[in-house]
């Protein structure tokens, strides 16, 4: 009966190749998993960015090449809300005046990645925004239309492109 009961069990070696098998994989799927999530990031901004953007620019477009302006509210509502020609909002929107818009569904996102990751506020600037400052999840200019993630310099992506670059 002793030889049967051993001859069931695995020995030590048999353990240890399956343990190091087990590393082997570990080792080869961590580093792939973590850098999918941090694509991810990479690709959200991107897509904000460019939604947010074509917003701007269909306003300009329809409002004689202005670009949204006044405070953040302003910005945000003249965005999300019907316009007349001059970007004034209506509220409520009068009907043949408050033609123009809405652009965006929502409110301005949040920025998904960075230092300011999760603010949804905007600094607002005259020429070309630069990331890197304050708090604010978003630059955007008034007079230039630019929009982009309030992120520093040295917050690169895997590429190694900067986020306030894209």
């Amino acid at each position: 009966m002793k030889n049967r009961a051993k001859g069931r069990a695995f020995s030590l070696v048999e353990l240890v190749i399956v343990v190091v098998i087990i590393g082997v994989i570990a080792a080869i799927a961590v580093p792939r998993i973590s850098r999918g999530a941090r694509g991810a990031g990479d690709s959200s901004l991107r897509g904000t960015l460019s939604g947010i953007r074509n917003a701007i620019d269909m306003f300009a477009a329809e409002h004689g090449g202005v670009f949204p302006s006044g405070t953040e509210t302003n910005i945000t509502d003249q965005l999300i809300k019907k316009t007349d020609k001059t970007g004034l909002v209506g509220s409520p929107p009068v009907a043949g005046t408050h033609i123009y818009g809405p652009y965006l569904r929502t409110a301005i996102p949040t920025l998904p990645i960075g230092t300011n990751k999760g603010s949804k506020t905007l600094k607002i600037v005259t020429g070309t925004p630069t990331g890197g400052v304050g708090t604010e999840g978003w630059v955007y200019s008034t007079d230039t239309g630019q929009f982009i993630a309030n992120c520093a310099d040295t917050e690169l992506d895997e590429n190694g492109s900067q986020y306030n670059q894209y």
